[in-house]
C-alpha cells in the first residue's frame, strides 16, 4: 500500500507540472491573439488614411487566417507538451495535422488576396484607367482554383499520401468523369472560349439572331452567362450555347445609322434637286454627325406617290437614348428644309381617269380638269 501511494503522489506530481505548462501556453496563445488582433486593427486604421489600395486588401487578408493561425498554433504547442507528459498516443497524429492546417490557412490568405485584388482592380488600375471585368474575372478563377488545387496536393503530401499516384488516379477518374459530364464539360470550354476569344464582356449589349437572346450581360461564369433583358428579367444561357450561335455586340459600334427614304410630291418635282442639296449641306453641317463616315443625299425613284430621296448617315454617339435625339432633330431639320422651299412631303394618292366623266363636262362647258386626284382610303 506505501509503494502504491508513493507512486501516485509521483504521478499526481508529473501530472501538474505539464499541466501547469498547458495552462501557460494556452495563456500566452490568448495574450497573442489578443495583441495580433489589437495591431492589424490599428494598421487597419492607418492604411485607410493613406490612398494606397493594396496595404488595405493585404491587412483584410490576414485577419481571419492570422487570428486562426495563432490558434493552431498555441494548441499544437500545447497538445505537443500534453504528449510528452501523458504519452497518450491519440496525440501522434497532431504534427501532420497542424501541418496540414497552416496549409489550408495559408490558402485561405491567398484565396481572400485574390480576391481582394479583383475588387480593387474591378475599380481601376494604379494608373486610374478601367480594366476589362470580363479578362479579371477569369484571371481571378484560375487563381484561386490553382491556390486550392496546390494546398489539396501539398496537404495530401504533408498526410503522407503519394501525389503521383493521386495524379494518376485523377486522370482515370477524369476520364469518367468527362463521360458522365459532358455537357457540364462543354459548358465549361464554351466559358474558356468566351474568356479568351472576348465576343463580349461584363456590360456589353448583345443579342443573337439565331436565337431570342437580347439583352446587357451581367455575369460570365464558368458554366452559364446570365443576361440582364430589356424588360428587366434575368436570362441564363448554358456557355456551350454561344459556341453554335451567332453573336451580335452593339456595345461595339463605332457609330450609329441614320437611314431613312422621304418622299416629295410630284407637284414638287421642280424643287427636289434644291432641297436635296440643302439636306445634304444641314448634315455636314451638324456637329453629331460623323462627316468621316459615308454621308449620302440623293434622289432615288419614281415612287407611285411620290418622287423619293433617302438620307444616309452615322451619328458620332453610339448611345441608344442619345441617337434617337439626334435622329429626331434630322428629321425635324429636314422637314424644315421642305416647308421652307414651300415643298410638301407626299401622302399616297391616286388617280382616275374618268372618259365617260370628261365627254360630259365637254358636251355641257362645264370647267375641267378631267381627272380628280383622290387620297388613299377615301375611295
Amino acid at each position: 500500500m506505501k509503494e502504491y501511494l508513493q507512486g501516485f503522489g509521483s504521478l499526481v506530481k508529473e501530472w501538474d507540472v505539464w499541466t501547469y505548462e498547458v495552462f501557460l501556453v494556452v495563456s500566452l496563445t490568448l495574450i497573442a491573439q489578443y495583441i495580433a488582433t489589437l495591431v492589424l486593427r490599428q494598421l487597419s486604421k492607418q492604411t485607410e488614411r493613406t490612398q494606397n489600395r493594396w496595404d488595405d486588401v493585404i491587412i483584410k487578408a490576414a485577419e481571419k487566417p492570422l487570428s486562426f493561425l495563432i490558434w493552431v498554433i498555441g494548441f499544437g504547442w500545447a497538445i505537443d507538451i500534453a504528449h510528452s507528459g501523458s504519452g497518450v498516443h491519440l496525440f501522434d497524429a497532431i504534427d501532420s495535422v497542424r501541418d496540414v492546417l497552416v496549409v489550408w490557412l495559408l490558402a485561405w490568405f491567398l484565396v481572400r488576396l485574390v480576391r481582394g485584388a479583383e475588387e480593387v482592380l474591378g475599380k481601376g488600375d494604379i494608373r486610374g484607367k478601367s480594366v476589362d471585368e470580363t479578362s479579371l474575372q477569369a484571371i481571378s478563377k484560375l487563381l484561386r482554383a490553382s491556390i486550392i488545387i496546390t494546398a489539396s496536393l501539398v496537404a495530401l503530401q504533408t498526410l503522407g499520401y503519394s501525389i503521383s499516384g493521386v495524379l494518376a488516379f485523377g486522370g482515370i477518374g477524369g476520364i469518367a468523369i468527362g463521360f458522365a459530364a459532358k455537357d457540364l464539360l462543354a459548358n465549361f470550354f464554351g466559358g474558356l472560349t468566351i474568356y479568351l476569344d472576348r465576343p463580349f464582356k461584363v456590360g456589353d449589349w448583345i443579342r443573337s439572331p439565331d436565337k431570342q437572346i437580347e439583352g446587357t450581360v451581367e455575369y460570365i461564369g464558368w458554366r452559364q452567362t446570365r443576361i440582364r433583358t430589356f424588360d428587366k428579367r434575368p436570362l441564363y444561357v448554358p456557355n456551350s450555347t454561344f459556341t453554335s450561335i451567332s453573336v451580335e455586340n452593339p456595345s461595339r459600334m463605332s457609330n450609329r445609322r441614320i437611314y431613312e427614304t422621304i418622299g416629295l410630291r410630284y407637284d414638287d418635282s421642280q424643287k427636289v434637286e434644291a432641297i436635296i442639296r440643302l439636306v445634304k449641306n444641314f448634315l455636314q453641317q451638324h456637329p453629331a454627325i460623323d462627316t468621316n463616315q459615308t454621308l449620302i443625299v440623293n434622289f432615288n425613284s419614281f415612287g407611285p406617290s411620290s418622287l423619293d430621296f433617302f438620307v444616309y448617315c452615322f451619328t458620332k454617339t453610339t448611345n441608344w437614348v442619345q441617337y434617337h435625339e439626334i435622329k429626331q432633330e434630322i428629321l425635324l431639320g429636314i422637314m424644315s428644309i421642305i416647308d421652307q422651299e414651300n415643298a410638301e412631303i407626299a401622302f399616297p394618292t391616286r388617280t382616275l381617269h374618268a372618259p365617260e366623266i370628261e365627254a360630259f363636262v365637254s358636251a355641257n362647258n362645264a370647267p375641267e380638269p378631267s381627272t380628280r386626284t383622290i387620297k388613299e382610303g377615301s375611295l
